[in-house]
Parts: structure tokens; C-alpha cells; sequence
């Protein structure tokens, strides 16, 4: 079990190697999750927020410099579990992870609009993000370091951090929904005509 200051990879890696010296199998295929989209959200709410003016278009860079360098961080590490990207929001969370050994999760609707797209299809993994643009994430936006740095927030503060919290909270809006559904389909409202 991971301690509460162990990063989740690093935590897969010492399981990987238990199970190994014990002689059991680790054919297992580990996934690390970054919802590329819901930080891009995040760093928009925090500049609408907090009244920071970026460069159009550079917020919708967050989540791929983000994912590019810990994809970076898993190979020269040599991490076994693979990178899983999902929340999308626009080509660029599918173009520019072209190439990588990452798993992408990509809803129907936006692999019919990247079939039908113009987006020439060419390994972009390894291509860095702008620096300028990186820049400015990095000089305006606190969070963007703190989801960006290595270092950037201690596994206790991830859960509060901005874009989990967003995350976590759409999470109980869709379960209060669900229960509303079943409800209703289990205790019809008596007050409406069928």
C-alpha cells in the first residue's frame, strides 16, 4: 500500500518489484491518469478568477505541457505504469500525444471529429510545448506550478487542489443525477401525468 507521501508511480514500481521477488506474476498493464482537459479548465477559472489576462489559447497548452513532461519523467525513470489521457477538450489532446506509449481515452464524438479532421497525423510526442507559452502559464498562474513542478503539491494537497476539486465535485453532481433517475424510475412522482 502507498504511503500518503508516495507518488502513486513510484508506489506501482515498489509493488511491481514485491510481487516479483515473491515469485508472482507482473503481467499487469499499470495506468496513471491525467485529465489533460480538466487543467486547462482549471487554469481558465483561475485567470477568469483571479483577473489574469493570457495570451488566447495558451491555457489550452496546460494539461499537454503537463502530460509531456511527466511522460518525460516516466521514461527516464523507467516507470512501468503508462500514462492515460482523457478529459478532452480539443485536438491538441490527442495530436500532440501522437508517438507517445500512452494510452489515450478518446470519447467516440472526438474520434469521429479527429477522423474527419484536417490534423495531419505525425508523432508530436516528443515535440516540447512553446516555451513562451509555458512561460506564462508558469509566471501568472500558481497552480499551473503546482501541477507542472515535480514538486509542485504534496500528495495531501492534491485533493483540494483546483481541478480535482472540480473534478470530484462534477463526480457527486452525476451521482446526485443518477439517484434522481433511479427515483424516479423506482417512485414515480405522483405530483406529474405519465
Amino acid at each position: 500500500m502507498a504511503s500518503r507521501s508516495t507518488p502513486p508511480c513510484e508506489a506501482v514500481e515498489r509493488g511491481l518489484k514485491r510481487r516479483a521477488a515473491e515469485g508472482k506474476d507482473t503481467n499487469i498493464h499499470p495506468a496513471c491518469t491525467l485529465m489533460v482537459g480538466r487543467l486547462d479548465d482549471w487554469m481558465k477559472a483561475v485567470a477568469l478568477r483571479d483577473g489574469i489576462s493570457l495570451t488566447p489559447g495558451y491555457a489550452d497548452w496546460a494539461g499537454v505541457a503537463t502530460t509531456k513532461k511527466a511522460y518525460s519523467l516516466f521514461k527516464q525513470r523507467g516507470y512501468r505504469a503508462r500514462l492515460l489521457v482523457a478529459a478532452y477538450r480539443s485536438h491538441l489532446h490527442w495530436s500532440e500525444f501522437i508517438g507517445g506509449d500512452v494510452i489515450l481515452t478518446i470519447p467516440h464524438e472526438w474520434q469521429v471529429l479527429f477522423n474527419n479532421s484536417k490534423v495531419e497525423v505525425k508523432e508530436r510526442m516528443q515535440n516540447p510545448v512553446d516555451a513562451k507559452i509555458v512561460s506564462e502559464l508558469y509566471d501568472l498562474i500558481p497552480d499551473f506550478r503546482r501541477a507542472y513542478d515535480e514538486d509542485g503539491m504534496s500528495i495531501e494537497e492534491f485533493d483540494g487542489y483546483g481541478a480535482t476539486a472540480r473534478t470530484l465535485r462534477g463526480f457527486c453532481d452525476h451521482y446526485h443525477e443518477l439517484l434522481a433517475i433511479v427515483r424516479d424510475s423506482m417512485i414515480p412522482n405522483p405530483d406529474k401525468k405519465n
